[in-house]
């Protein structure tokens, strides 16, 4: 009998894992849907409490989301203060171009050697989304959908902890335009997704790579990257002011 209860237990916590671990799924990809999709700004205060009377949780299944966010840098903890969307500055702007071209372009490279007829109907049809996207001008939707390709890219090459990385560096890129691009400017220029594809699919690693370069370039000229002018603090001149 004590056997059949400790079996009992552990089904039982078991299955409360489970269901725990299920409530977290839902919770990040709702967050992260939010982000990407330029729905939470930066700086959005993540409340516990909050988060846990919306998606009726316990705030110990609130935080294991928050926490993991913050590991991949979309969300900044602040003792005694809580949580809030990451909010980058211009050097991190630049340092995350710097390392999504550090990663992406080795990217491509094993798509063009791995990547089969499936995958690339896969993305072209993804790309056909977001051109439908732009055209009903969602351009939430397009936003979302443009950083997400990116990521199917790293899902293609096969890597898990590389398609990981791309996610989180990802939706910084979506904060990122959010803080320092023009509203009506769109992340990822039309058709270049598609010519990549074609670089990709034929096979042709030096091209597609040249387009991703040229990809990721054009996305960090959009953005208007300019240190904060210092202030005056003469307060004489401030004060004296005519």
């Amino acid at each position: 009998m004590a056997t059949d209860n400790k079996r009992s237990k552990r089904a039982e916590n078991g299955s409360t894992g489970s269901f725990d671990g299920a409530h977290r799924n839902v919770i990040y990809e709702r967050l992260m849907n939010a982000i990407s999709e330029h729905r939470l700004q930066p700086g959005t205060k993540l409340a516990e409490d909050r988060l846990a009377a919306i998606f009726h949780v316990s705030r110990t299944t609130v935080r294991a989301v928050l926490q993991q966010l913050a590991h991949e840098l979309v969300v900044t903890i602040v003792p005694n203060r809580g949580a809030f969307v990451a909010s980058p500055t211009v050097e991190e702007a630049r340092e995350l171009f710097e390392a999504r071209r550090q990663i992406e372009l080795p990217i491509v490279e094993k798509v063009c050697r791995c990547g089969k007829r499936k995958d690339f109907a896969r993305l072209r049809a993804h790309v056909a989304q977001e051109d439908e996207a732009r055209k009903h001008n969602d351009r939430r939707t397009a936003v979302r959908l443009s950083g997400e390709f990116h990521v199917m890219l790293a899902q293609v090459s096969g890597n898990r902890f590389i398609e990981r990385t791309m996610r989180g560096l990802q939706m910084l890129t979506c904060l990122t335009i959010l803080l320092y691009n023009a509203p009506t400017a769109q992340a990822c220029p039309h058709d270049e997704h598609a010519r990549l594809i074609d670089a990709l699919q034929a096979g042709d690693a030096m091209l597609a790579q040249k387009l991703m370069a040229e990809h990721l370039e054009h996305i960090e000229a959009t953005l208007q990257l300019l240190e904060p002018e210092e202030e005056d603090d003469d307060l004489e001149s401030i004060l004296f002011e005519c």
